[in-house]
């Protein structure tokens, strides 16, 4: 699901090293990556995710970093008459999204935020969800250059993750955020700085959600110029 920290390494192509970060952090926890996702409220996020995305029928919706495929089936479902696809550089959760879309017609890539395999202007809506924090540097950079790159003139961009305006007062989990190094990227206007500075017209923040384990999350809406 989550593509490899520019901090470790991030590769533009493929050797004997681990250039991503699998679902859940280890190959071993990946049967159990969506009853993680349950316990800490990522199914929740990607419910809310999904109401605030603009769908409509006949649009083409990427998903980046799509891990074991929740998001996109659930796009999918909302929207049946999207083409809908799911790109991540994790071969054993591809397979595991596959088996989970079978028969719905996603169609599932293996690749990299950062390189994305389309053509400029392929796609009407990017979705993004808990991905972003586990970029920096370059990596982080080029993502959101190639999400505006593949999304057609006037497309979106959706992106929820942990961050924002976050308060002490959000509790013990958003303290914690506040004083982690690798979420500091995420915090305060730091996503939209991002996306603006990547190209996009423009980035609002659509709302947010306090969990009790993952803290304050954030919903964007970056828009590529018409």
């Amino acid at each position: 699901m989550n593509e490899r920290r520019h901090g470790h390494g991030m590769l533009g192509h493929q050797d004997n090293r681990r250039d991503y970060i699998p679902a859940a952090g280890l190959d071993a926890l990946l049967p159990a990556y969506d009853l993680i996702s349950r316990v800490v409220g990522s199914a929740r996020l990607h419910r809310r995710l999904i109401e605030l995305t603009d769908l409509a029928a006949g649009q083409r919706v990427l998903e980046i970093g799509c891990g074991t495929g929740n998001l996109t089936v659930l796009t999918k479902r909302r929207e049946p008459d999207a083409e809908v696809v799911g790109l991540d550089p994790d071969p054993r959760a591809l397979a595991r999204a596959t088996r989970k879309a079978a028969g719905l017609g996603i169609r599932f890539d293996q690749g990299y935020s950062q390189a994305l395999p389309y053509p400029d202007g392929s796609f009407d809506r990017v979705l993004s969800a808990l991905m972003l924090h586990h970029l920096e540097g370059d990596v982080r950079i080029r993502t959101a250059q190639e999400a505006l790159r593949v999304l057609r003139p006037g497309g979106a961009l959706y992106l929820v993750d942990i961050g924002g305006r976050v308060s002490p007062s959000d509790g013990f989990a958003a303290r914690r955020q506040l004083r982690s190094e690798r979420l500091r990227p995420n915090l305060g206007d730091a996503i939209p700085r991002l996306l603006l500075d990547a190209g996009f017209a423009e980035c609002v923040e659509l709302t947010n959600r306090i969990g009790r384990l993952l803290g304050r999350s954030t919903f964007y809406r970056a828009t590529r110029a018409a």
